[in-house]
């Protein structure tokens, strides 16, 4: 761009002002009238986008030798980069307009990011009236941003409505600032409802609640919006607990009747599923219809969490979540040990509290102390507090190591104050190849802040630092913080990761991001499953109980005419993939047929596999999805569909192998004189957890009797062809979706 000769005296002044100013001057204006950097510039560019992550605040390098920090977290950083850095060519103090931080920004001066201001826009006045002013940064005497409210906070919408929202800053002095045009808006279910730039919020025609985050200069707030479908709810399935209660009465509130009841079948299989791991047997199932006890559900569940299979199926998703990685033959040790321990500490309904305690401060040699494992993966104190919080806090603190969290309350601060409590951990070799002896190293419990370069010590999140003596191990202290009955993060994460495993999404979502901008779909029985926890003592087997034994779990999952929409309220079961593990033993189960997995007896089902190596040796598992155990994140497990999950159930000969065992339900049917209907009815029994209806039966008696023939078209032997044909029927049962799914 060509300037005219008339400005370069004025460019050249303004130029040399501000590279040699320590302060650049502030002009006359009045207090009132004065703007600072922080307060009012600062704002401004995170609107535009100018300090977004794909923008000028893209890690470490900025864009195009122009960086800023992440959402202005860092306005000191900032005004030195646009102030004083390219000897100050980016603010022209005497020819404001004149400013590449404008002509930029207008497009004016071509623009790698466009345009992101107008010129007759409030944002560009705003900047030309502060550089004009001498770009003051901030006066001491200047207010404080403290906190920012949306108005109205919560509201009850109808479908397809609009809401405008109003945001209002208050500063230190009580003074406060209607921010509406600079605020950034977010709903965090985009399907329910949308924001616009200026906070005009649309519903759409999903019934339920939806929330839209508010950020303005490092605050938020939240907007909650409740969209009533407006349904008569005449009748209610019976209240068997407070989880009947707190989610029938939201549904009587926003309008939408439940589904009724399942049947017993159904809930056989569902329940042995979620907490097992595993379909019933045949025999199991006949008994259970056949018993008149109106209690009998309640005493499955206590059968279900008393019996190994729960430890097996439980410890499978937590030696997963805690990394139990196999990356060498020297883990295999470590591995097995660490599964153990976990696994019986769910079959002895070990305390939760007591339970995380025992895997924080563990200390000695994985043979003596197995929860050291741990430590094997997770070595670093930073990535030791990033796992805690996320698995233990559901908290995720990865952002705030490098600055302020963009949709949350912690900084760099809160960060590493968690680091400290891990920054006394010691280690020594051990005989033992790639496994050492973990302990407690004295001393002062702290840990330097990278950005400060200053010793931070101890804090749990929200609450004040700690005085630890260097005897003291400072993991004890964070277990202790954890388990206090005021600690709004430890419960809560547990009960709403739990609630998702047995009702297919969670109370907030993700179940491992609870945030205040991130609110639950239904607060008050979170808070309530959180406070029931606490009462327990951590009872992991008494928080699955209340679950399983409310009439919510065992809605049915087929909807009524009001409910087909309904995603998150819970007024009917939202049917789920089984996963690899089950997958694979349900096929196991349902065939007669066993899957051998080296190192381990004959019979060991894939639930009960100690660690990820057994993935790479099993074409199934990879397919389907069974994690690797890198991350504490449940994300990792595939539970989509694909291409190659189908044609591995229509054509792989593992599955083919399976139904043509020897001794397998095929085989064993194909020999009995009993007859094909009672032969159907145990198939049906094994797979589905109920005998055949008359179609079916009907439909599956003429499949058996059909002739075969082999690729020449001559009749086959009459035993290898009545075979076959149990083989061909369990596998097209096998690839049903009432199979598939557990529902």
């Amino acid at each position: 761009m060509i300037l005219p000769r008339s400005i370069l005296p004025a460019i050249l002044t303004g130029a040399l002002l501000s590279l040699f100013a320590a302060e650049p001057a502030r002009g006359n204006e009045a207090p009132a009238d004065r703007l600072n950097f922080v307060n009012d510039v600062v704002p401004i560019l995170t609107k535009a986008g100018c300090n977004a992550g794909a923008c000028h605040a893209k890690a470490d390098v900025g864009q195009r030798g122009f960086r800023l920090s992440l959402l202005g977290f860092e306005p000191r950083e900032d005004y030195e980069h646009i102030v004083k850095e390219s000897k100050g060519r980016r603010v022209f103090p005497n020819a404001p307009e004149q400013s590449l931080l404008l002509t930029k920004a207008t497009n004016e001066v071509p623009h790698g990011g466009g345009k992101k201001l107008e010129l007759d826009s409030e944002g560009y006045g705003t900047i030309a009236r502060w550089i004009g002013q001498g770009m003051p940064f901030a006066d001491p005497s200047d207010p404080e941003l403290t906190g920012i409210t949306v108005e109205p906070d919560r509201a009850t919408m109808e479908k397809n409505a609009s809401q405008q929202l109003t945001v209002t800053a208050t500063y230190s002095d009580g003074s406060t600032r209607d921010v509406t045009e600079l605020a950034l808006f977010e709903a965090n279910d985009e399907a329910m409802a949308s924001v616009s730039e200026t906070g005009r919020v649309e519903t759409s025609d999903l019934p339920g609640n939806v929330a839209v985050m508010v950020r303005y200069a490092g605050k938020v707030s939240v907007f909650g919006i409740s969209v009533p479908l407006g349904a008569p709810v005449d009748s209610l399935p019976p209240v068997n607990n407070f989880v009947d209660e707190l989610v029938f009465a939201n549904l009587e509130e926003i309008g939408v009747p439940p589904s009724p009841l399942c049947d017993d079948a159904t809930f056989l299989r569902r329940v042995s599923l979620d907490i097992a791991g595993r379909l019933p047997a045949p025999e199991e199932t006949s008994a259970f219809l056949g018993d008149p006890n109106p209690d009998k559900r309640k005493q499955v569940v206590e059968e279900l969490l008393d019996s190994p299979d729960y430890a097996d199926y439980f410890a499978n998703k937590w030696a997963a979540l805690l990394k139990n990685r196999r990356e060498s033959k020297a883990d295999i040790t470590a591995n097995f040990a660490f599964h153990s321990w976990v696994r019986d500490s769910l079959l002895a309904n070990k305390p939760y509290d007591q339970f995380v305690r025992e895997l924080l401060a563990a200390t000695g040699t994985v043979v003596e102390n197995p929860p050291v494992a741990w430590y094997k993966r997770v070595k670093e104190p930073e990535t030791q507090l990033e796992d805690v919080a996320q698995l233990f806090l559901g908290v995720r603190m990865q952002c705030a190591q490098c600055h302020h969290h963009p949709f949350e309350r912690w900084s760099q601060h809160d960060y590493y104050s968690l680091a400290a409590f891990f920054s006394q951990v010691g280690r020594k070799p051990t005989a033992i190849a790639d496994e050492d002896l973990i302990f407690h190293e004295r001393g002062v419990a702290q840990y330097v802040n990278k950005k400060t370069d200053l010793p931070v010590k101890p804090a749990g999140l929200g609450g004040p630092e700690l005085e630890i003596a260097p005897d003291d191990d400072p993991r004890l202290a964070l277990a202790d913080w954890m388990a206090e009955e005021s600690n709004p993060f430890f419960a809560r994460v547990l009960v709403n990761r739990y609630w998702k495993h047995f009702f297919r999404r969670g109370l907030v979502e993700p179940e491992d991001d609870l945030r205040d901008t991130n609110p639950a779909t239904n607060p008050e029985l979170l808070d309530a499953l959180a406070a029931h926890f606490v009462e327990s003592g951590f009872d992991l087997k008494e928080a699955i109980r209340v679950m399983v034994n409310s009439s919510t779990y065992q809605l049915s999952s087929e909807p009524n005419e009001y409910n087909l929409v309904d995603r998150q309220n819970y007024s009917r079961f939202y049917p789920k993939r089984l996963q690899a593990e089950v997958l694979l033993d349900s096929i196991d189960s349902l065939s007669g047929a066993t899957t051998s997995f080296a190192d381990l007896p004959l019979g060991t089902r894939a639930v009960a596999l100690p660690d990820n190596s057994y993935n790479a040796s099993s074409a199934f598992l990879e397919v389907f999805g069974r994690p690797e155990g890198a991350s504490v994140c449940e994300c990792e497990r595939v539970q989509s569909s694909s291409l190659a999950q189908s044609l591995h159930l229509l054509n792989s000969t593992e599955v083919k192998g399976k139904l043509a065992t020897n001794a397998g339900r095929a085989d064993r049917l194909a020999k009995s004189e009993e007859g094909d209907q009672k032969a159907i009815d145990e198939i049906y029994l094994a797979a589905y957890s109920r005998p055949a209806t008359g179609e079916e039966l009907s439909i599956a008696e003429d499949f058996l009797s059909q002739p075969r023939t082999d690729s020449a078209g001559n009749p086959i032997d009459p035993k290898t062809a009545r075979r076959r044909a149990y083989e061909d029927l369990i596998w097209a049962i096998m690839n049903t979706k009432e199979f598939f799914f557990n529902h």
